[in-house]
């Protein structure tokens, strides 16, 4: 990660690697930059495609995604294979299918497409909570462009809208419906307005509650 400069910026963009702590050691953090004081450098198209890929592919979110299509399948909600190995099985496939599409698109192609950069700078401890939460609220609808400048989050509203679209090509005919579509558009909203909070605080709760004290 990039180092504090003591309140000063420098005037010379740091390039920040993937930050690869684990929330509670366990949930991936790649894409916060922790220290947004200094000038970050932009990501490369190669390293917007790798946060994609490592988020796609990590053991949590895969995990998470087959735990989502076992209490799906236990009471046969959406998607509505119906019951059996199989049946879980396609929802497992759904699952994975729709973190992957919303991901890809939204820090790959629109990210690259857009010029935007697909990181969550954190607003960092020098600021009150309120401000904090509603900056975290802020940045499902805003983002940092290459330049700098923070523009209209499109890359992340258009990779959403673009994957819940092309669950269509997998969801079965009883999935496809207007209230589905609607459902999954709140829970992906959910989703990262609980990613940007965790984001935002855990550095501040893993160094108040597990880091021992000098």
């Amino acid at each position: 990660m990039a180092r504090c400069l003591c309140g000063q910026q420098s005037d010379v963009p740091v390039v920040v690697p993937l930050n690869e702590d684990r929330i509670l050691k366990v949930i991936p953090d790649y894409q916060t930059v922790r220290d947004s004081h200094v000038l970050v450098a932009p990501m490369t198209p190669a390293e917007k495609w790798n946060l994609a890929w490592k988020e796609v592919i990590d053991p949590f979110n895969i995990a998470s995604a087959v735990a989502a299509a076992a209490m799906s399948q236990a009471d046969n909600e959406t998607p509505k294979y119906g019951v059996g190995a199989a049946a879980y099985g396609e929802r497992v496939g759904a699952a994975i299918g729709d973190f992957g599409t919303q991901n890809f698109l939204a820090a790959g192609v629109f990210a690259c497409l857009l010029h935007q950069d697909p990181r969550y700078f954190r607003k960092g401890p020098s600021s009150r909570v309120v401000p904090r939460v509603l900056y975290s609220l802020e940045r499902i609808v805003v983002t940092r462009q290459d330049s700098g400048r923070d523009a209209f989050n499109a890359s992340n509203i258009l990779g959403m809208a673009g994957g819940i679209g092309l669950s269509n090509l997998y969801y079965p005919p009883g999935s496809r419906t207007g209230t589905v579509m609607l459902s999954r558009v709140g829970t992906s909203l959910t989703g990262d307005v609980m990613g940007n909070l965790m984001s935002e605080f855990w550095p501040d709760i893993q160094k108040k509650f597990f880091h021992k004290k000098k």
